[in-house]
């Protein structure tokens, strides 16, 4: 008896010193999965929709959304659990959380439930391999635009997720990303250029211009991304706190000066600035900004979006014009290169001396820009190769390219016309 009553007090300790979840950092981090989710549907899709032909309008709207509804229903059955279960070494987590299962009452370094955790990363799994559909729009096959991406998501974006940010191999060795620029941006824009080169040119590149149909869509895309980008960043604090909000205020400082000096670049060479320039300039600075966004000075955040601009608009004339390579909508150019170039700019001005969050004990400015070189070039390598296996395999099933007919015609016609859904 004596014993039982001697052991309450450490029970009722240990009890007290259970972790519990803060309901405000809760409630931001739900807020800021659906504005994520905001980017995919309909950010993206408007995005990439007024970017193409009228007629693959509806088409490029159907593979946005239908990548992303089996990339969240792949992340919640083997996704997550690849990317942030249990490590069982520096390279894949385990499965013990298969269909969110096992999931604990408040993930480890967090003051969120886990489930809100595991929400939160399900709406990045689902932009990541949404974001490559500006690759291959007017020629890919529907069919073959689902199944690639299901399986991309599990063998390139968990894995990777994991090396960076599920306490994985990358991160052992001191690689930085505060919200995607090499987990997503790296992976979808280095997979989205080996698929362009893949699937070839479509007809009519790069002679007769492939106008936008709709600038104004795009436009309105470019707004939802740019708002929705606040929860991609912002969220990815973790907590409703001040680093949050240096996040989303870095977000909007790169976002804006590098719309400007887009349209800056357009008045010098073309005569005048246009509505698919700042959209395009504001998503380059968007993805630049994202991997250091929470870990920099705003002053920083606007030097970002400046070379943002200028970078992205000169690898735009270097792939589609000296190189001739049809990335149709330039998501290696903007996503792939941008958030390259955050990676690399974030080792340096992270520097407390410039206004950044400091380094880790041990790391110094050539420290961290090795790792984050290293995780650039790991990354940007087993994403080429793994997408060109992926592509390839899944081409012996369903074709990657329609028809010239059906390419001539329009997929929206080919793809859910008078003809009914065709899937090969």
């Amino acid at each position: 008896m004596t014993a039982v009553l001697t052991a309450l007090p450490a029970a009722a300790q240990a009890q007290a010193a259970a972790p519990t979840a803060d309901s405000g950092d809760t409630s931001w981090i739900l807020v800021s999965a659906a504005l994520v989710l905001l980017m995919t549907l309909p950010g993206l899709g408007l995005f990439y929709g007024g970017l193409v032909r009228a007629k693959n309008f509806l088409s490029v709207l159907l593979q946005v959304a239908a990548v992303a509804g089996v990339a969240s229903l792949l992340w919640i059955v083997a996704g997550y659990t690849i990317a942030f279960g249990p490590p069982s070494s520096g390279w894949l987590g385990t499965f013990a959380n298969v269909t969110l299962t096992g999931l604990a009452d408040v993930r480890a370094g967090t003051t969120m439930p886990e489930s809100t955790f595991a929400l939160f990363q399900m709406t990045f799994a689902a932009i990541t391999p949404a974001l490559m559909v500006g690759a291959w729009v007017d020629r890919a096959r529907f069919g073959w635009v689902v199944a690639f991406c299901a399986l991309w998501g599990l063998i390139v974006y968990a894995p990777v997720a994991h090396w960076v940010w599920g306490g994985g191999w990358l991160a052992e060795i001191g690689t930085l990303d505060f919200a995607g620029g090499i987990v997503v941006h790296t992976t979808a824009g280095v997979s989205a250029l080996v698929v362009a080169l893949l699937l070839g040119k479509r007809q009519g590149f790069p002679g007769s211009p492939l106008l936008p149909h709709a600038p104004g869509l795009t436009m309105i895309g470019a707004m939802l991304l740019w708002v929705g980008w606040f929860g991609f960043n912002g969220g990815s604090a973790f907590a409703a706190n001040a680093g949050a909000a240096n996040a989303i205020i870095n977000t909007h400082a790169a976002a804006a000066t590098a719309a400007l000096v887009w349209i800056g670049i357009e008045r010098v060479t073309f005569g005048k600035p246009t509505t698919v320039g700042f959209a395009t300039g504001a998503i380059a600075g968007l993805a630049t900004v994202t991997p250091a966004a929470g870990m920099i000075s705003p002053a920083a955040a606007i030097l970002f979006g400046a070379l943002a601009a200028l970078l992205c608009y000169g690898a735009i004339q270097a792939v589609k014009v000296k190189l001739k390579i049809d990335d149709s909508l330039d998501v290696f150019a903007v996503h792939g290169v941008g958030g390259m170039l955050g990676s690399v700019l974030l080792a340096v001005f992270l520097s407390s001396s410039l206004g950044g969050t400091g380094y880790a004990d041990g790391m110094s400015m050539a420290s961290q820009l090795g790792s984050q070189l290293i995780a650039i070039v790991v990354v940007g390598i087993f994403s080429a190769i793994a997408t060109a296996i992926i592509a390839l395999g899944v081409s012996l099933v369903f074709p990657m390219r329609v028809s010239e007919d059906d390419e001539r015609q329009g997929l929206d016609v080919a793809n859910h016309g008078e003809r009914g859904w065709e899937f090969d």
